[in-house]
Protein backbone atom coordinates (compact mmCIF):
# COMPACT_ATOMS: atom_id res chain seq x y z
CA UNK A 1 0.00 0.00 0.00
CA UNK A 2 1.46 3.65 -0.72
CA UNK A 3 1.83 5.99 1.64
CA UNK A 4 -0.03 8.92 2.25
CA UNK A 5 2.99 10.98 2.11
CA UNK A 6 3.45 11.08 -1.37
CA UNK A 7 0.36 11.69 -2.49
CA UNK A 8 -0.95 14.28 -0.04
CA UNK A 9 2.53 16.27 -0.04
CA UNK A 10 2.57 19.66 -2.12
CA UNK A 11 4.08 19.57 -5.16
CA UNK A 12 6.85 22.43 -3.63
CA UNK A 13 7.72 20.33 -1.14
CA UNK A 14 7.76 16.86 -3.69
CA UNK A 15 10.30 19.50 -5.76
CA UNK A 16 12.35 20.18 -2.48
CA UNK A 17 12.75 16.66 -1.84
CA UNK A 18 13.66 15.40 -5.29
CA UNK A 19 16.20 18.08 -5.61
CA UNK A 20 17.74 17.19 -2.78
CA UNK A 21 17.85 13.29 -3.33
CA UNK A 22 19.70 14.18 -6.42
CA UNK A 23 22.17 17.01 -4.76
CA UNK A 24 22.73 14.31 -1.80
CA UNK A 25 23.64 11.50 -4.94
CA UNK A 26 25.98 13.91 -6.61
CA UNK A 27 27.56 14.97 -3.41
CA UNK A 28 28.44 10.97 -2.69
CA UNK A 29 29.60 10.66 -6.28
CA UNK A 30 32.01 13.57 -5.97
CA UNK A 31 32.90 12.12 -2.74
CA UNK A 32 33.68 8.68 -4.24
CA UNK A 33 31.23 7.16 -2.03
CA UNK A 34 29.55 3.64 -3.49
CA UNK A 35 25.59 3.77 -2.07
CA UNK A 36 26.61 0.69 -0.43
CA UNK A 37 29.50 2.46 1.83
CA UNK A 38 26.67 5.23 2.40
CA UNK A 39 24.02 2.79 3.32
CA UNK A 40 26.28 1.51 5.68
CA UNK A 41 27.50 4.68 6.99
CA UNK A 42 24.75 6.21 8.22
CA UNK A 43 23.35 2.60 9.21
CA UNK A 44 20.55 2.71 6.57
CA UNK A 45 19.51 -0.50 4.46
CA UNK A 46 20.47 0.05 1.07
CA UNK A 47 17.14 0.30 -0.28
CA UNK A 48 16.24 3.36 2.67
CA UNK A 49 18.93 4.88 1.26
CA UNK A 50 17.61 4.96 -2.53
CA UNK A 51 14.62 6.10 -1.37
CA UNK A 52 16.99 9.10 -0.20
CA UNK A 53 18.62 9.91 -3.57
CA UNK A 54 14.96 9.61 -4.64
CA UNK A 55 14.03 12.50 -2.27
CA UNK A 56 11.02 9.73 -0.81
CA UNK A 57 8.95 11.70 1.75
CA UNK A 58 8.35 8.46 3.61
CA UNK A 59 12.03 8.11 4.98
CA UNK A 60 12.56 10.07 8.04
CA UNK A 61 14.10 13.92 8.98
CA UNK A 62 16.64 11.82 11.18
CA UNK A 63 17.87 9.76 8.00
CA UNK A 64 18.43 12.61 5.47
CA UNK A 65 20.04 14.63 8.16
CA UNK A 66 22.39 11.45 8.90
CA UNK A 67 23.16 11.37 5.10
CA UNK A 68 23.77 15.14 5.14
CA UNK A 69 26.17 14.91 8.57
CA UNK A 70 28.45 12.16 6.53
CA UNK A 71 28.85 14.34 3.75
CA UNK A 72 29.43 17.28 5.78
CA UNK A 73 26.70 19.34 4.39
CA UNK A 74 24.83 19.32 7.58
CA UNK A 75 25.45 23.22 8.45
CA UNK A 76 22.43 24.51 6.65
CA UNK A 77 19.72 22.47 7.66
CA UNK A 78 19.64 24.50 10.94
CA UNK A 79 18.91 26.92 8.81
CA UNK A 80 15.80 25.57 7.32
CA UNK A 81 13.19 27.68 9.44
CA UNK A 82 15.41 29.50 11.25
CA UNK A 83 13.17 32.69 13.10
CA UNK A 84 15.57 35.01 11.66
CA UNK A 85 15.09 33.99 8.56
CA UNK A 86 10.86 33.74 8.38
CA UNK A 87 9.97 36.72 6.70
CA UNK A 88 6.34 35.73 7.20
CA UNK A 89 6.63 35.33 10.69
CA UNK A 90 8.46 38.87 10.86
CA UNK A 91 6.15 40.42 8.55
CA UNK A 92 3.40 39.63 11.14
CA UNK A 93 5.11 40.46 14.59
CA UNK A 94 5.43 44.00 12.85
CA UNK A 95 1.70 43.87 12.06
CA UNK A 96 1.09 43.56 15.81
CA UNK A 97 3.02 45.95 17.61
CA UNK A 98 1.07 48.59 19.35
CA UNK A 99 0.60 51.95 17.13
CA UNK A 100 1.04 54.02 20.50
CA UNK A 101 2.87 53.19 23.65
CA UNK A 102 1.37 55.06 26.84
CA UNK A 103 3.15 56.04 29.66
CA UNK A 104 1.81 53.99 32.72
CA UNK A 105 -0.42 55.96 35.62
CA UNK A 106 1.86 56.53 38.75
CA UNK A 107 -0.37 55.25 41.83
CA UNK A 108 -2.00 57.82 43.84
CA UNK A 109 0.75 58.01 47.30
CA UNK A 110 3.57 57.23 45.19
CA UNK A 111 6.47 59.86 44.92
Amino acid sequence: MKSLATSTLPRPARRALAKLGRDIAIARRKRRISTVSMAERAFLSRSTYGKIEKGDPTVSVGAYVTVLAILGLVGGVEQLADRGNDALGLDLEEDRLPRRIMPRRRKRGSP
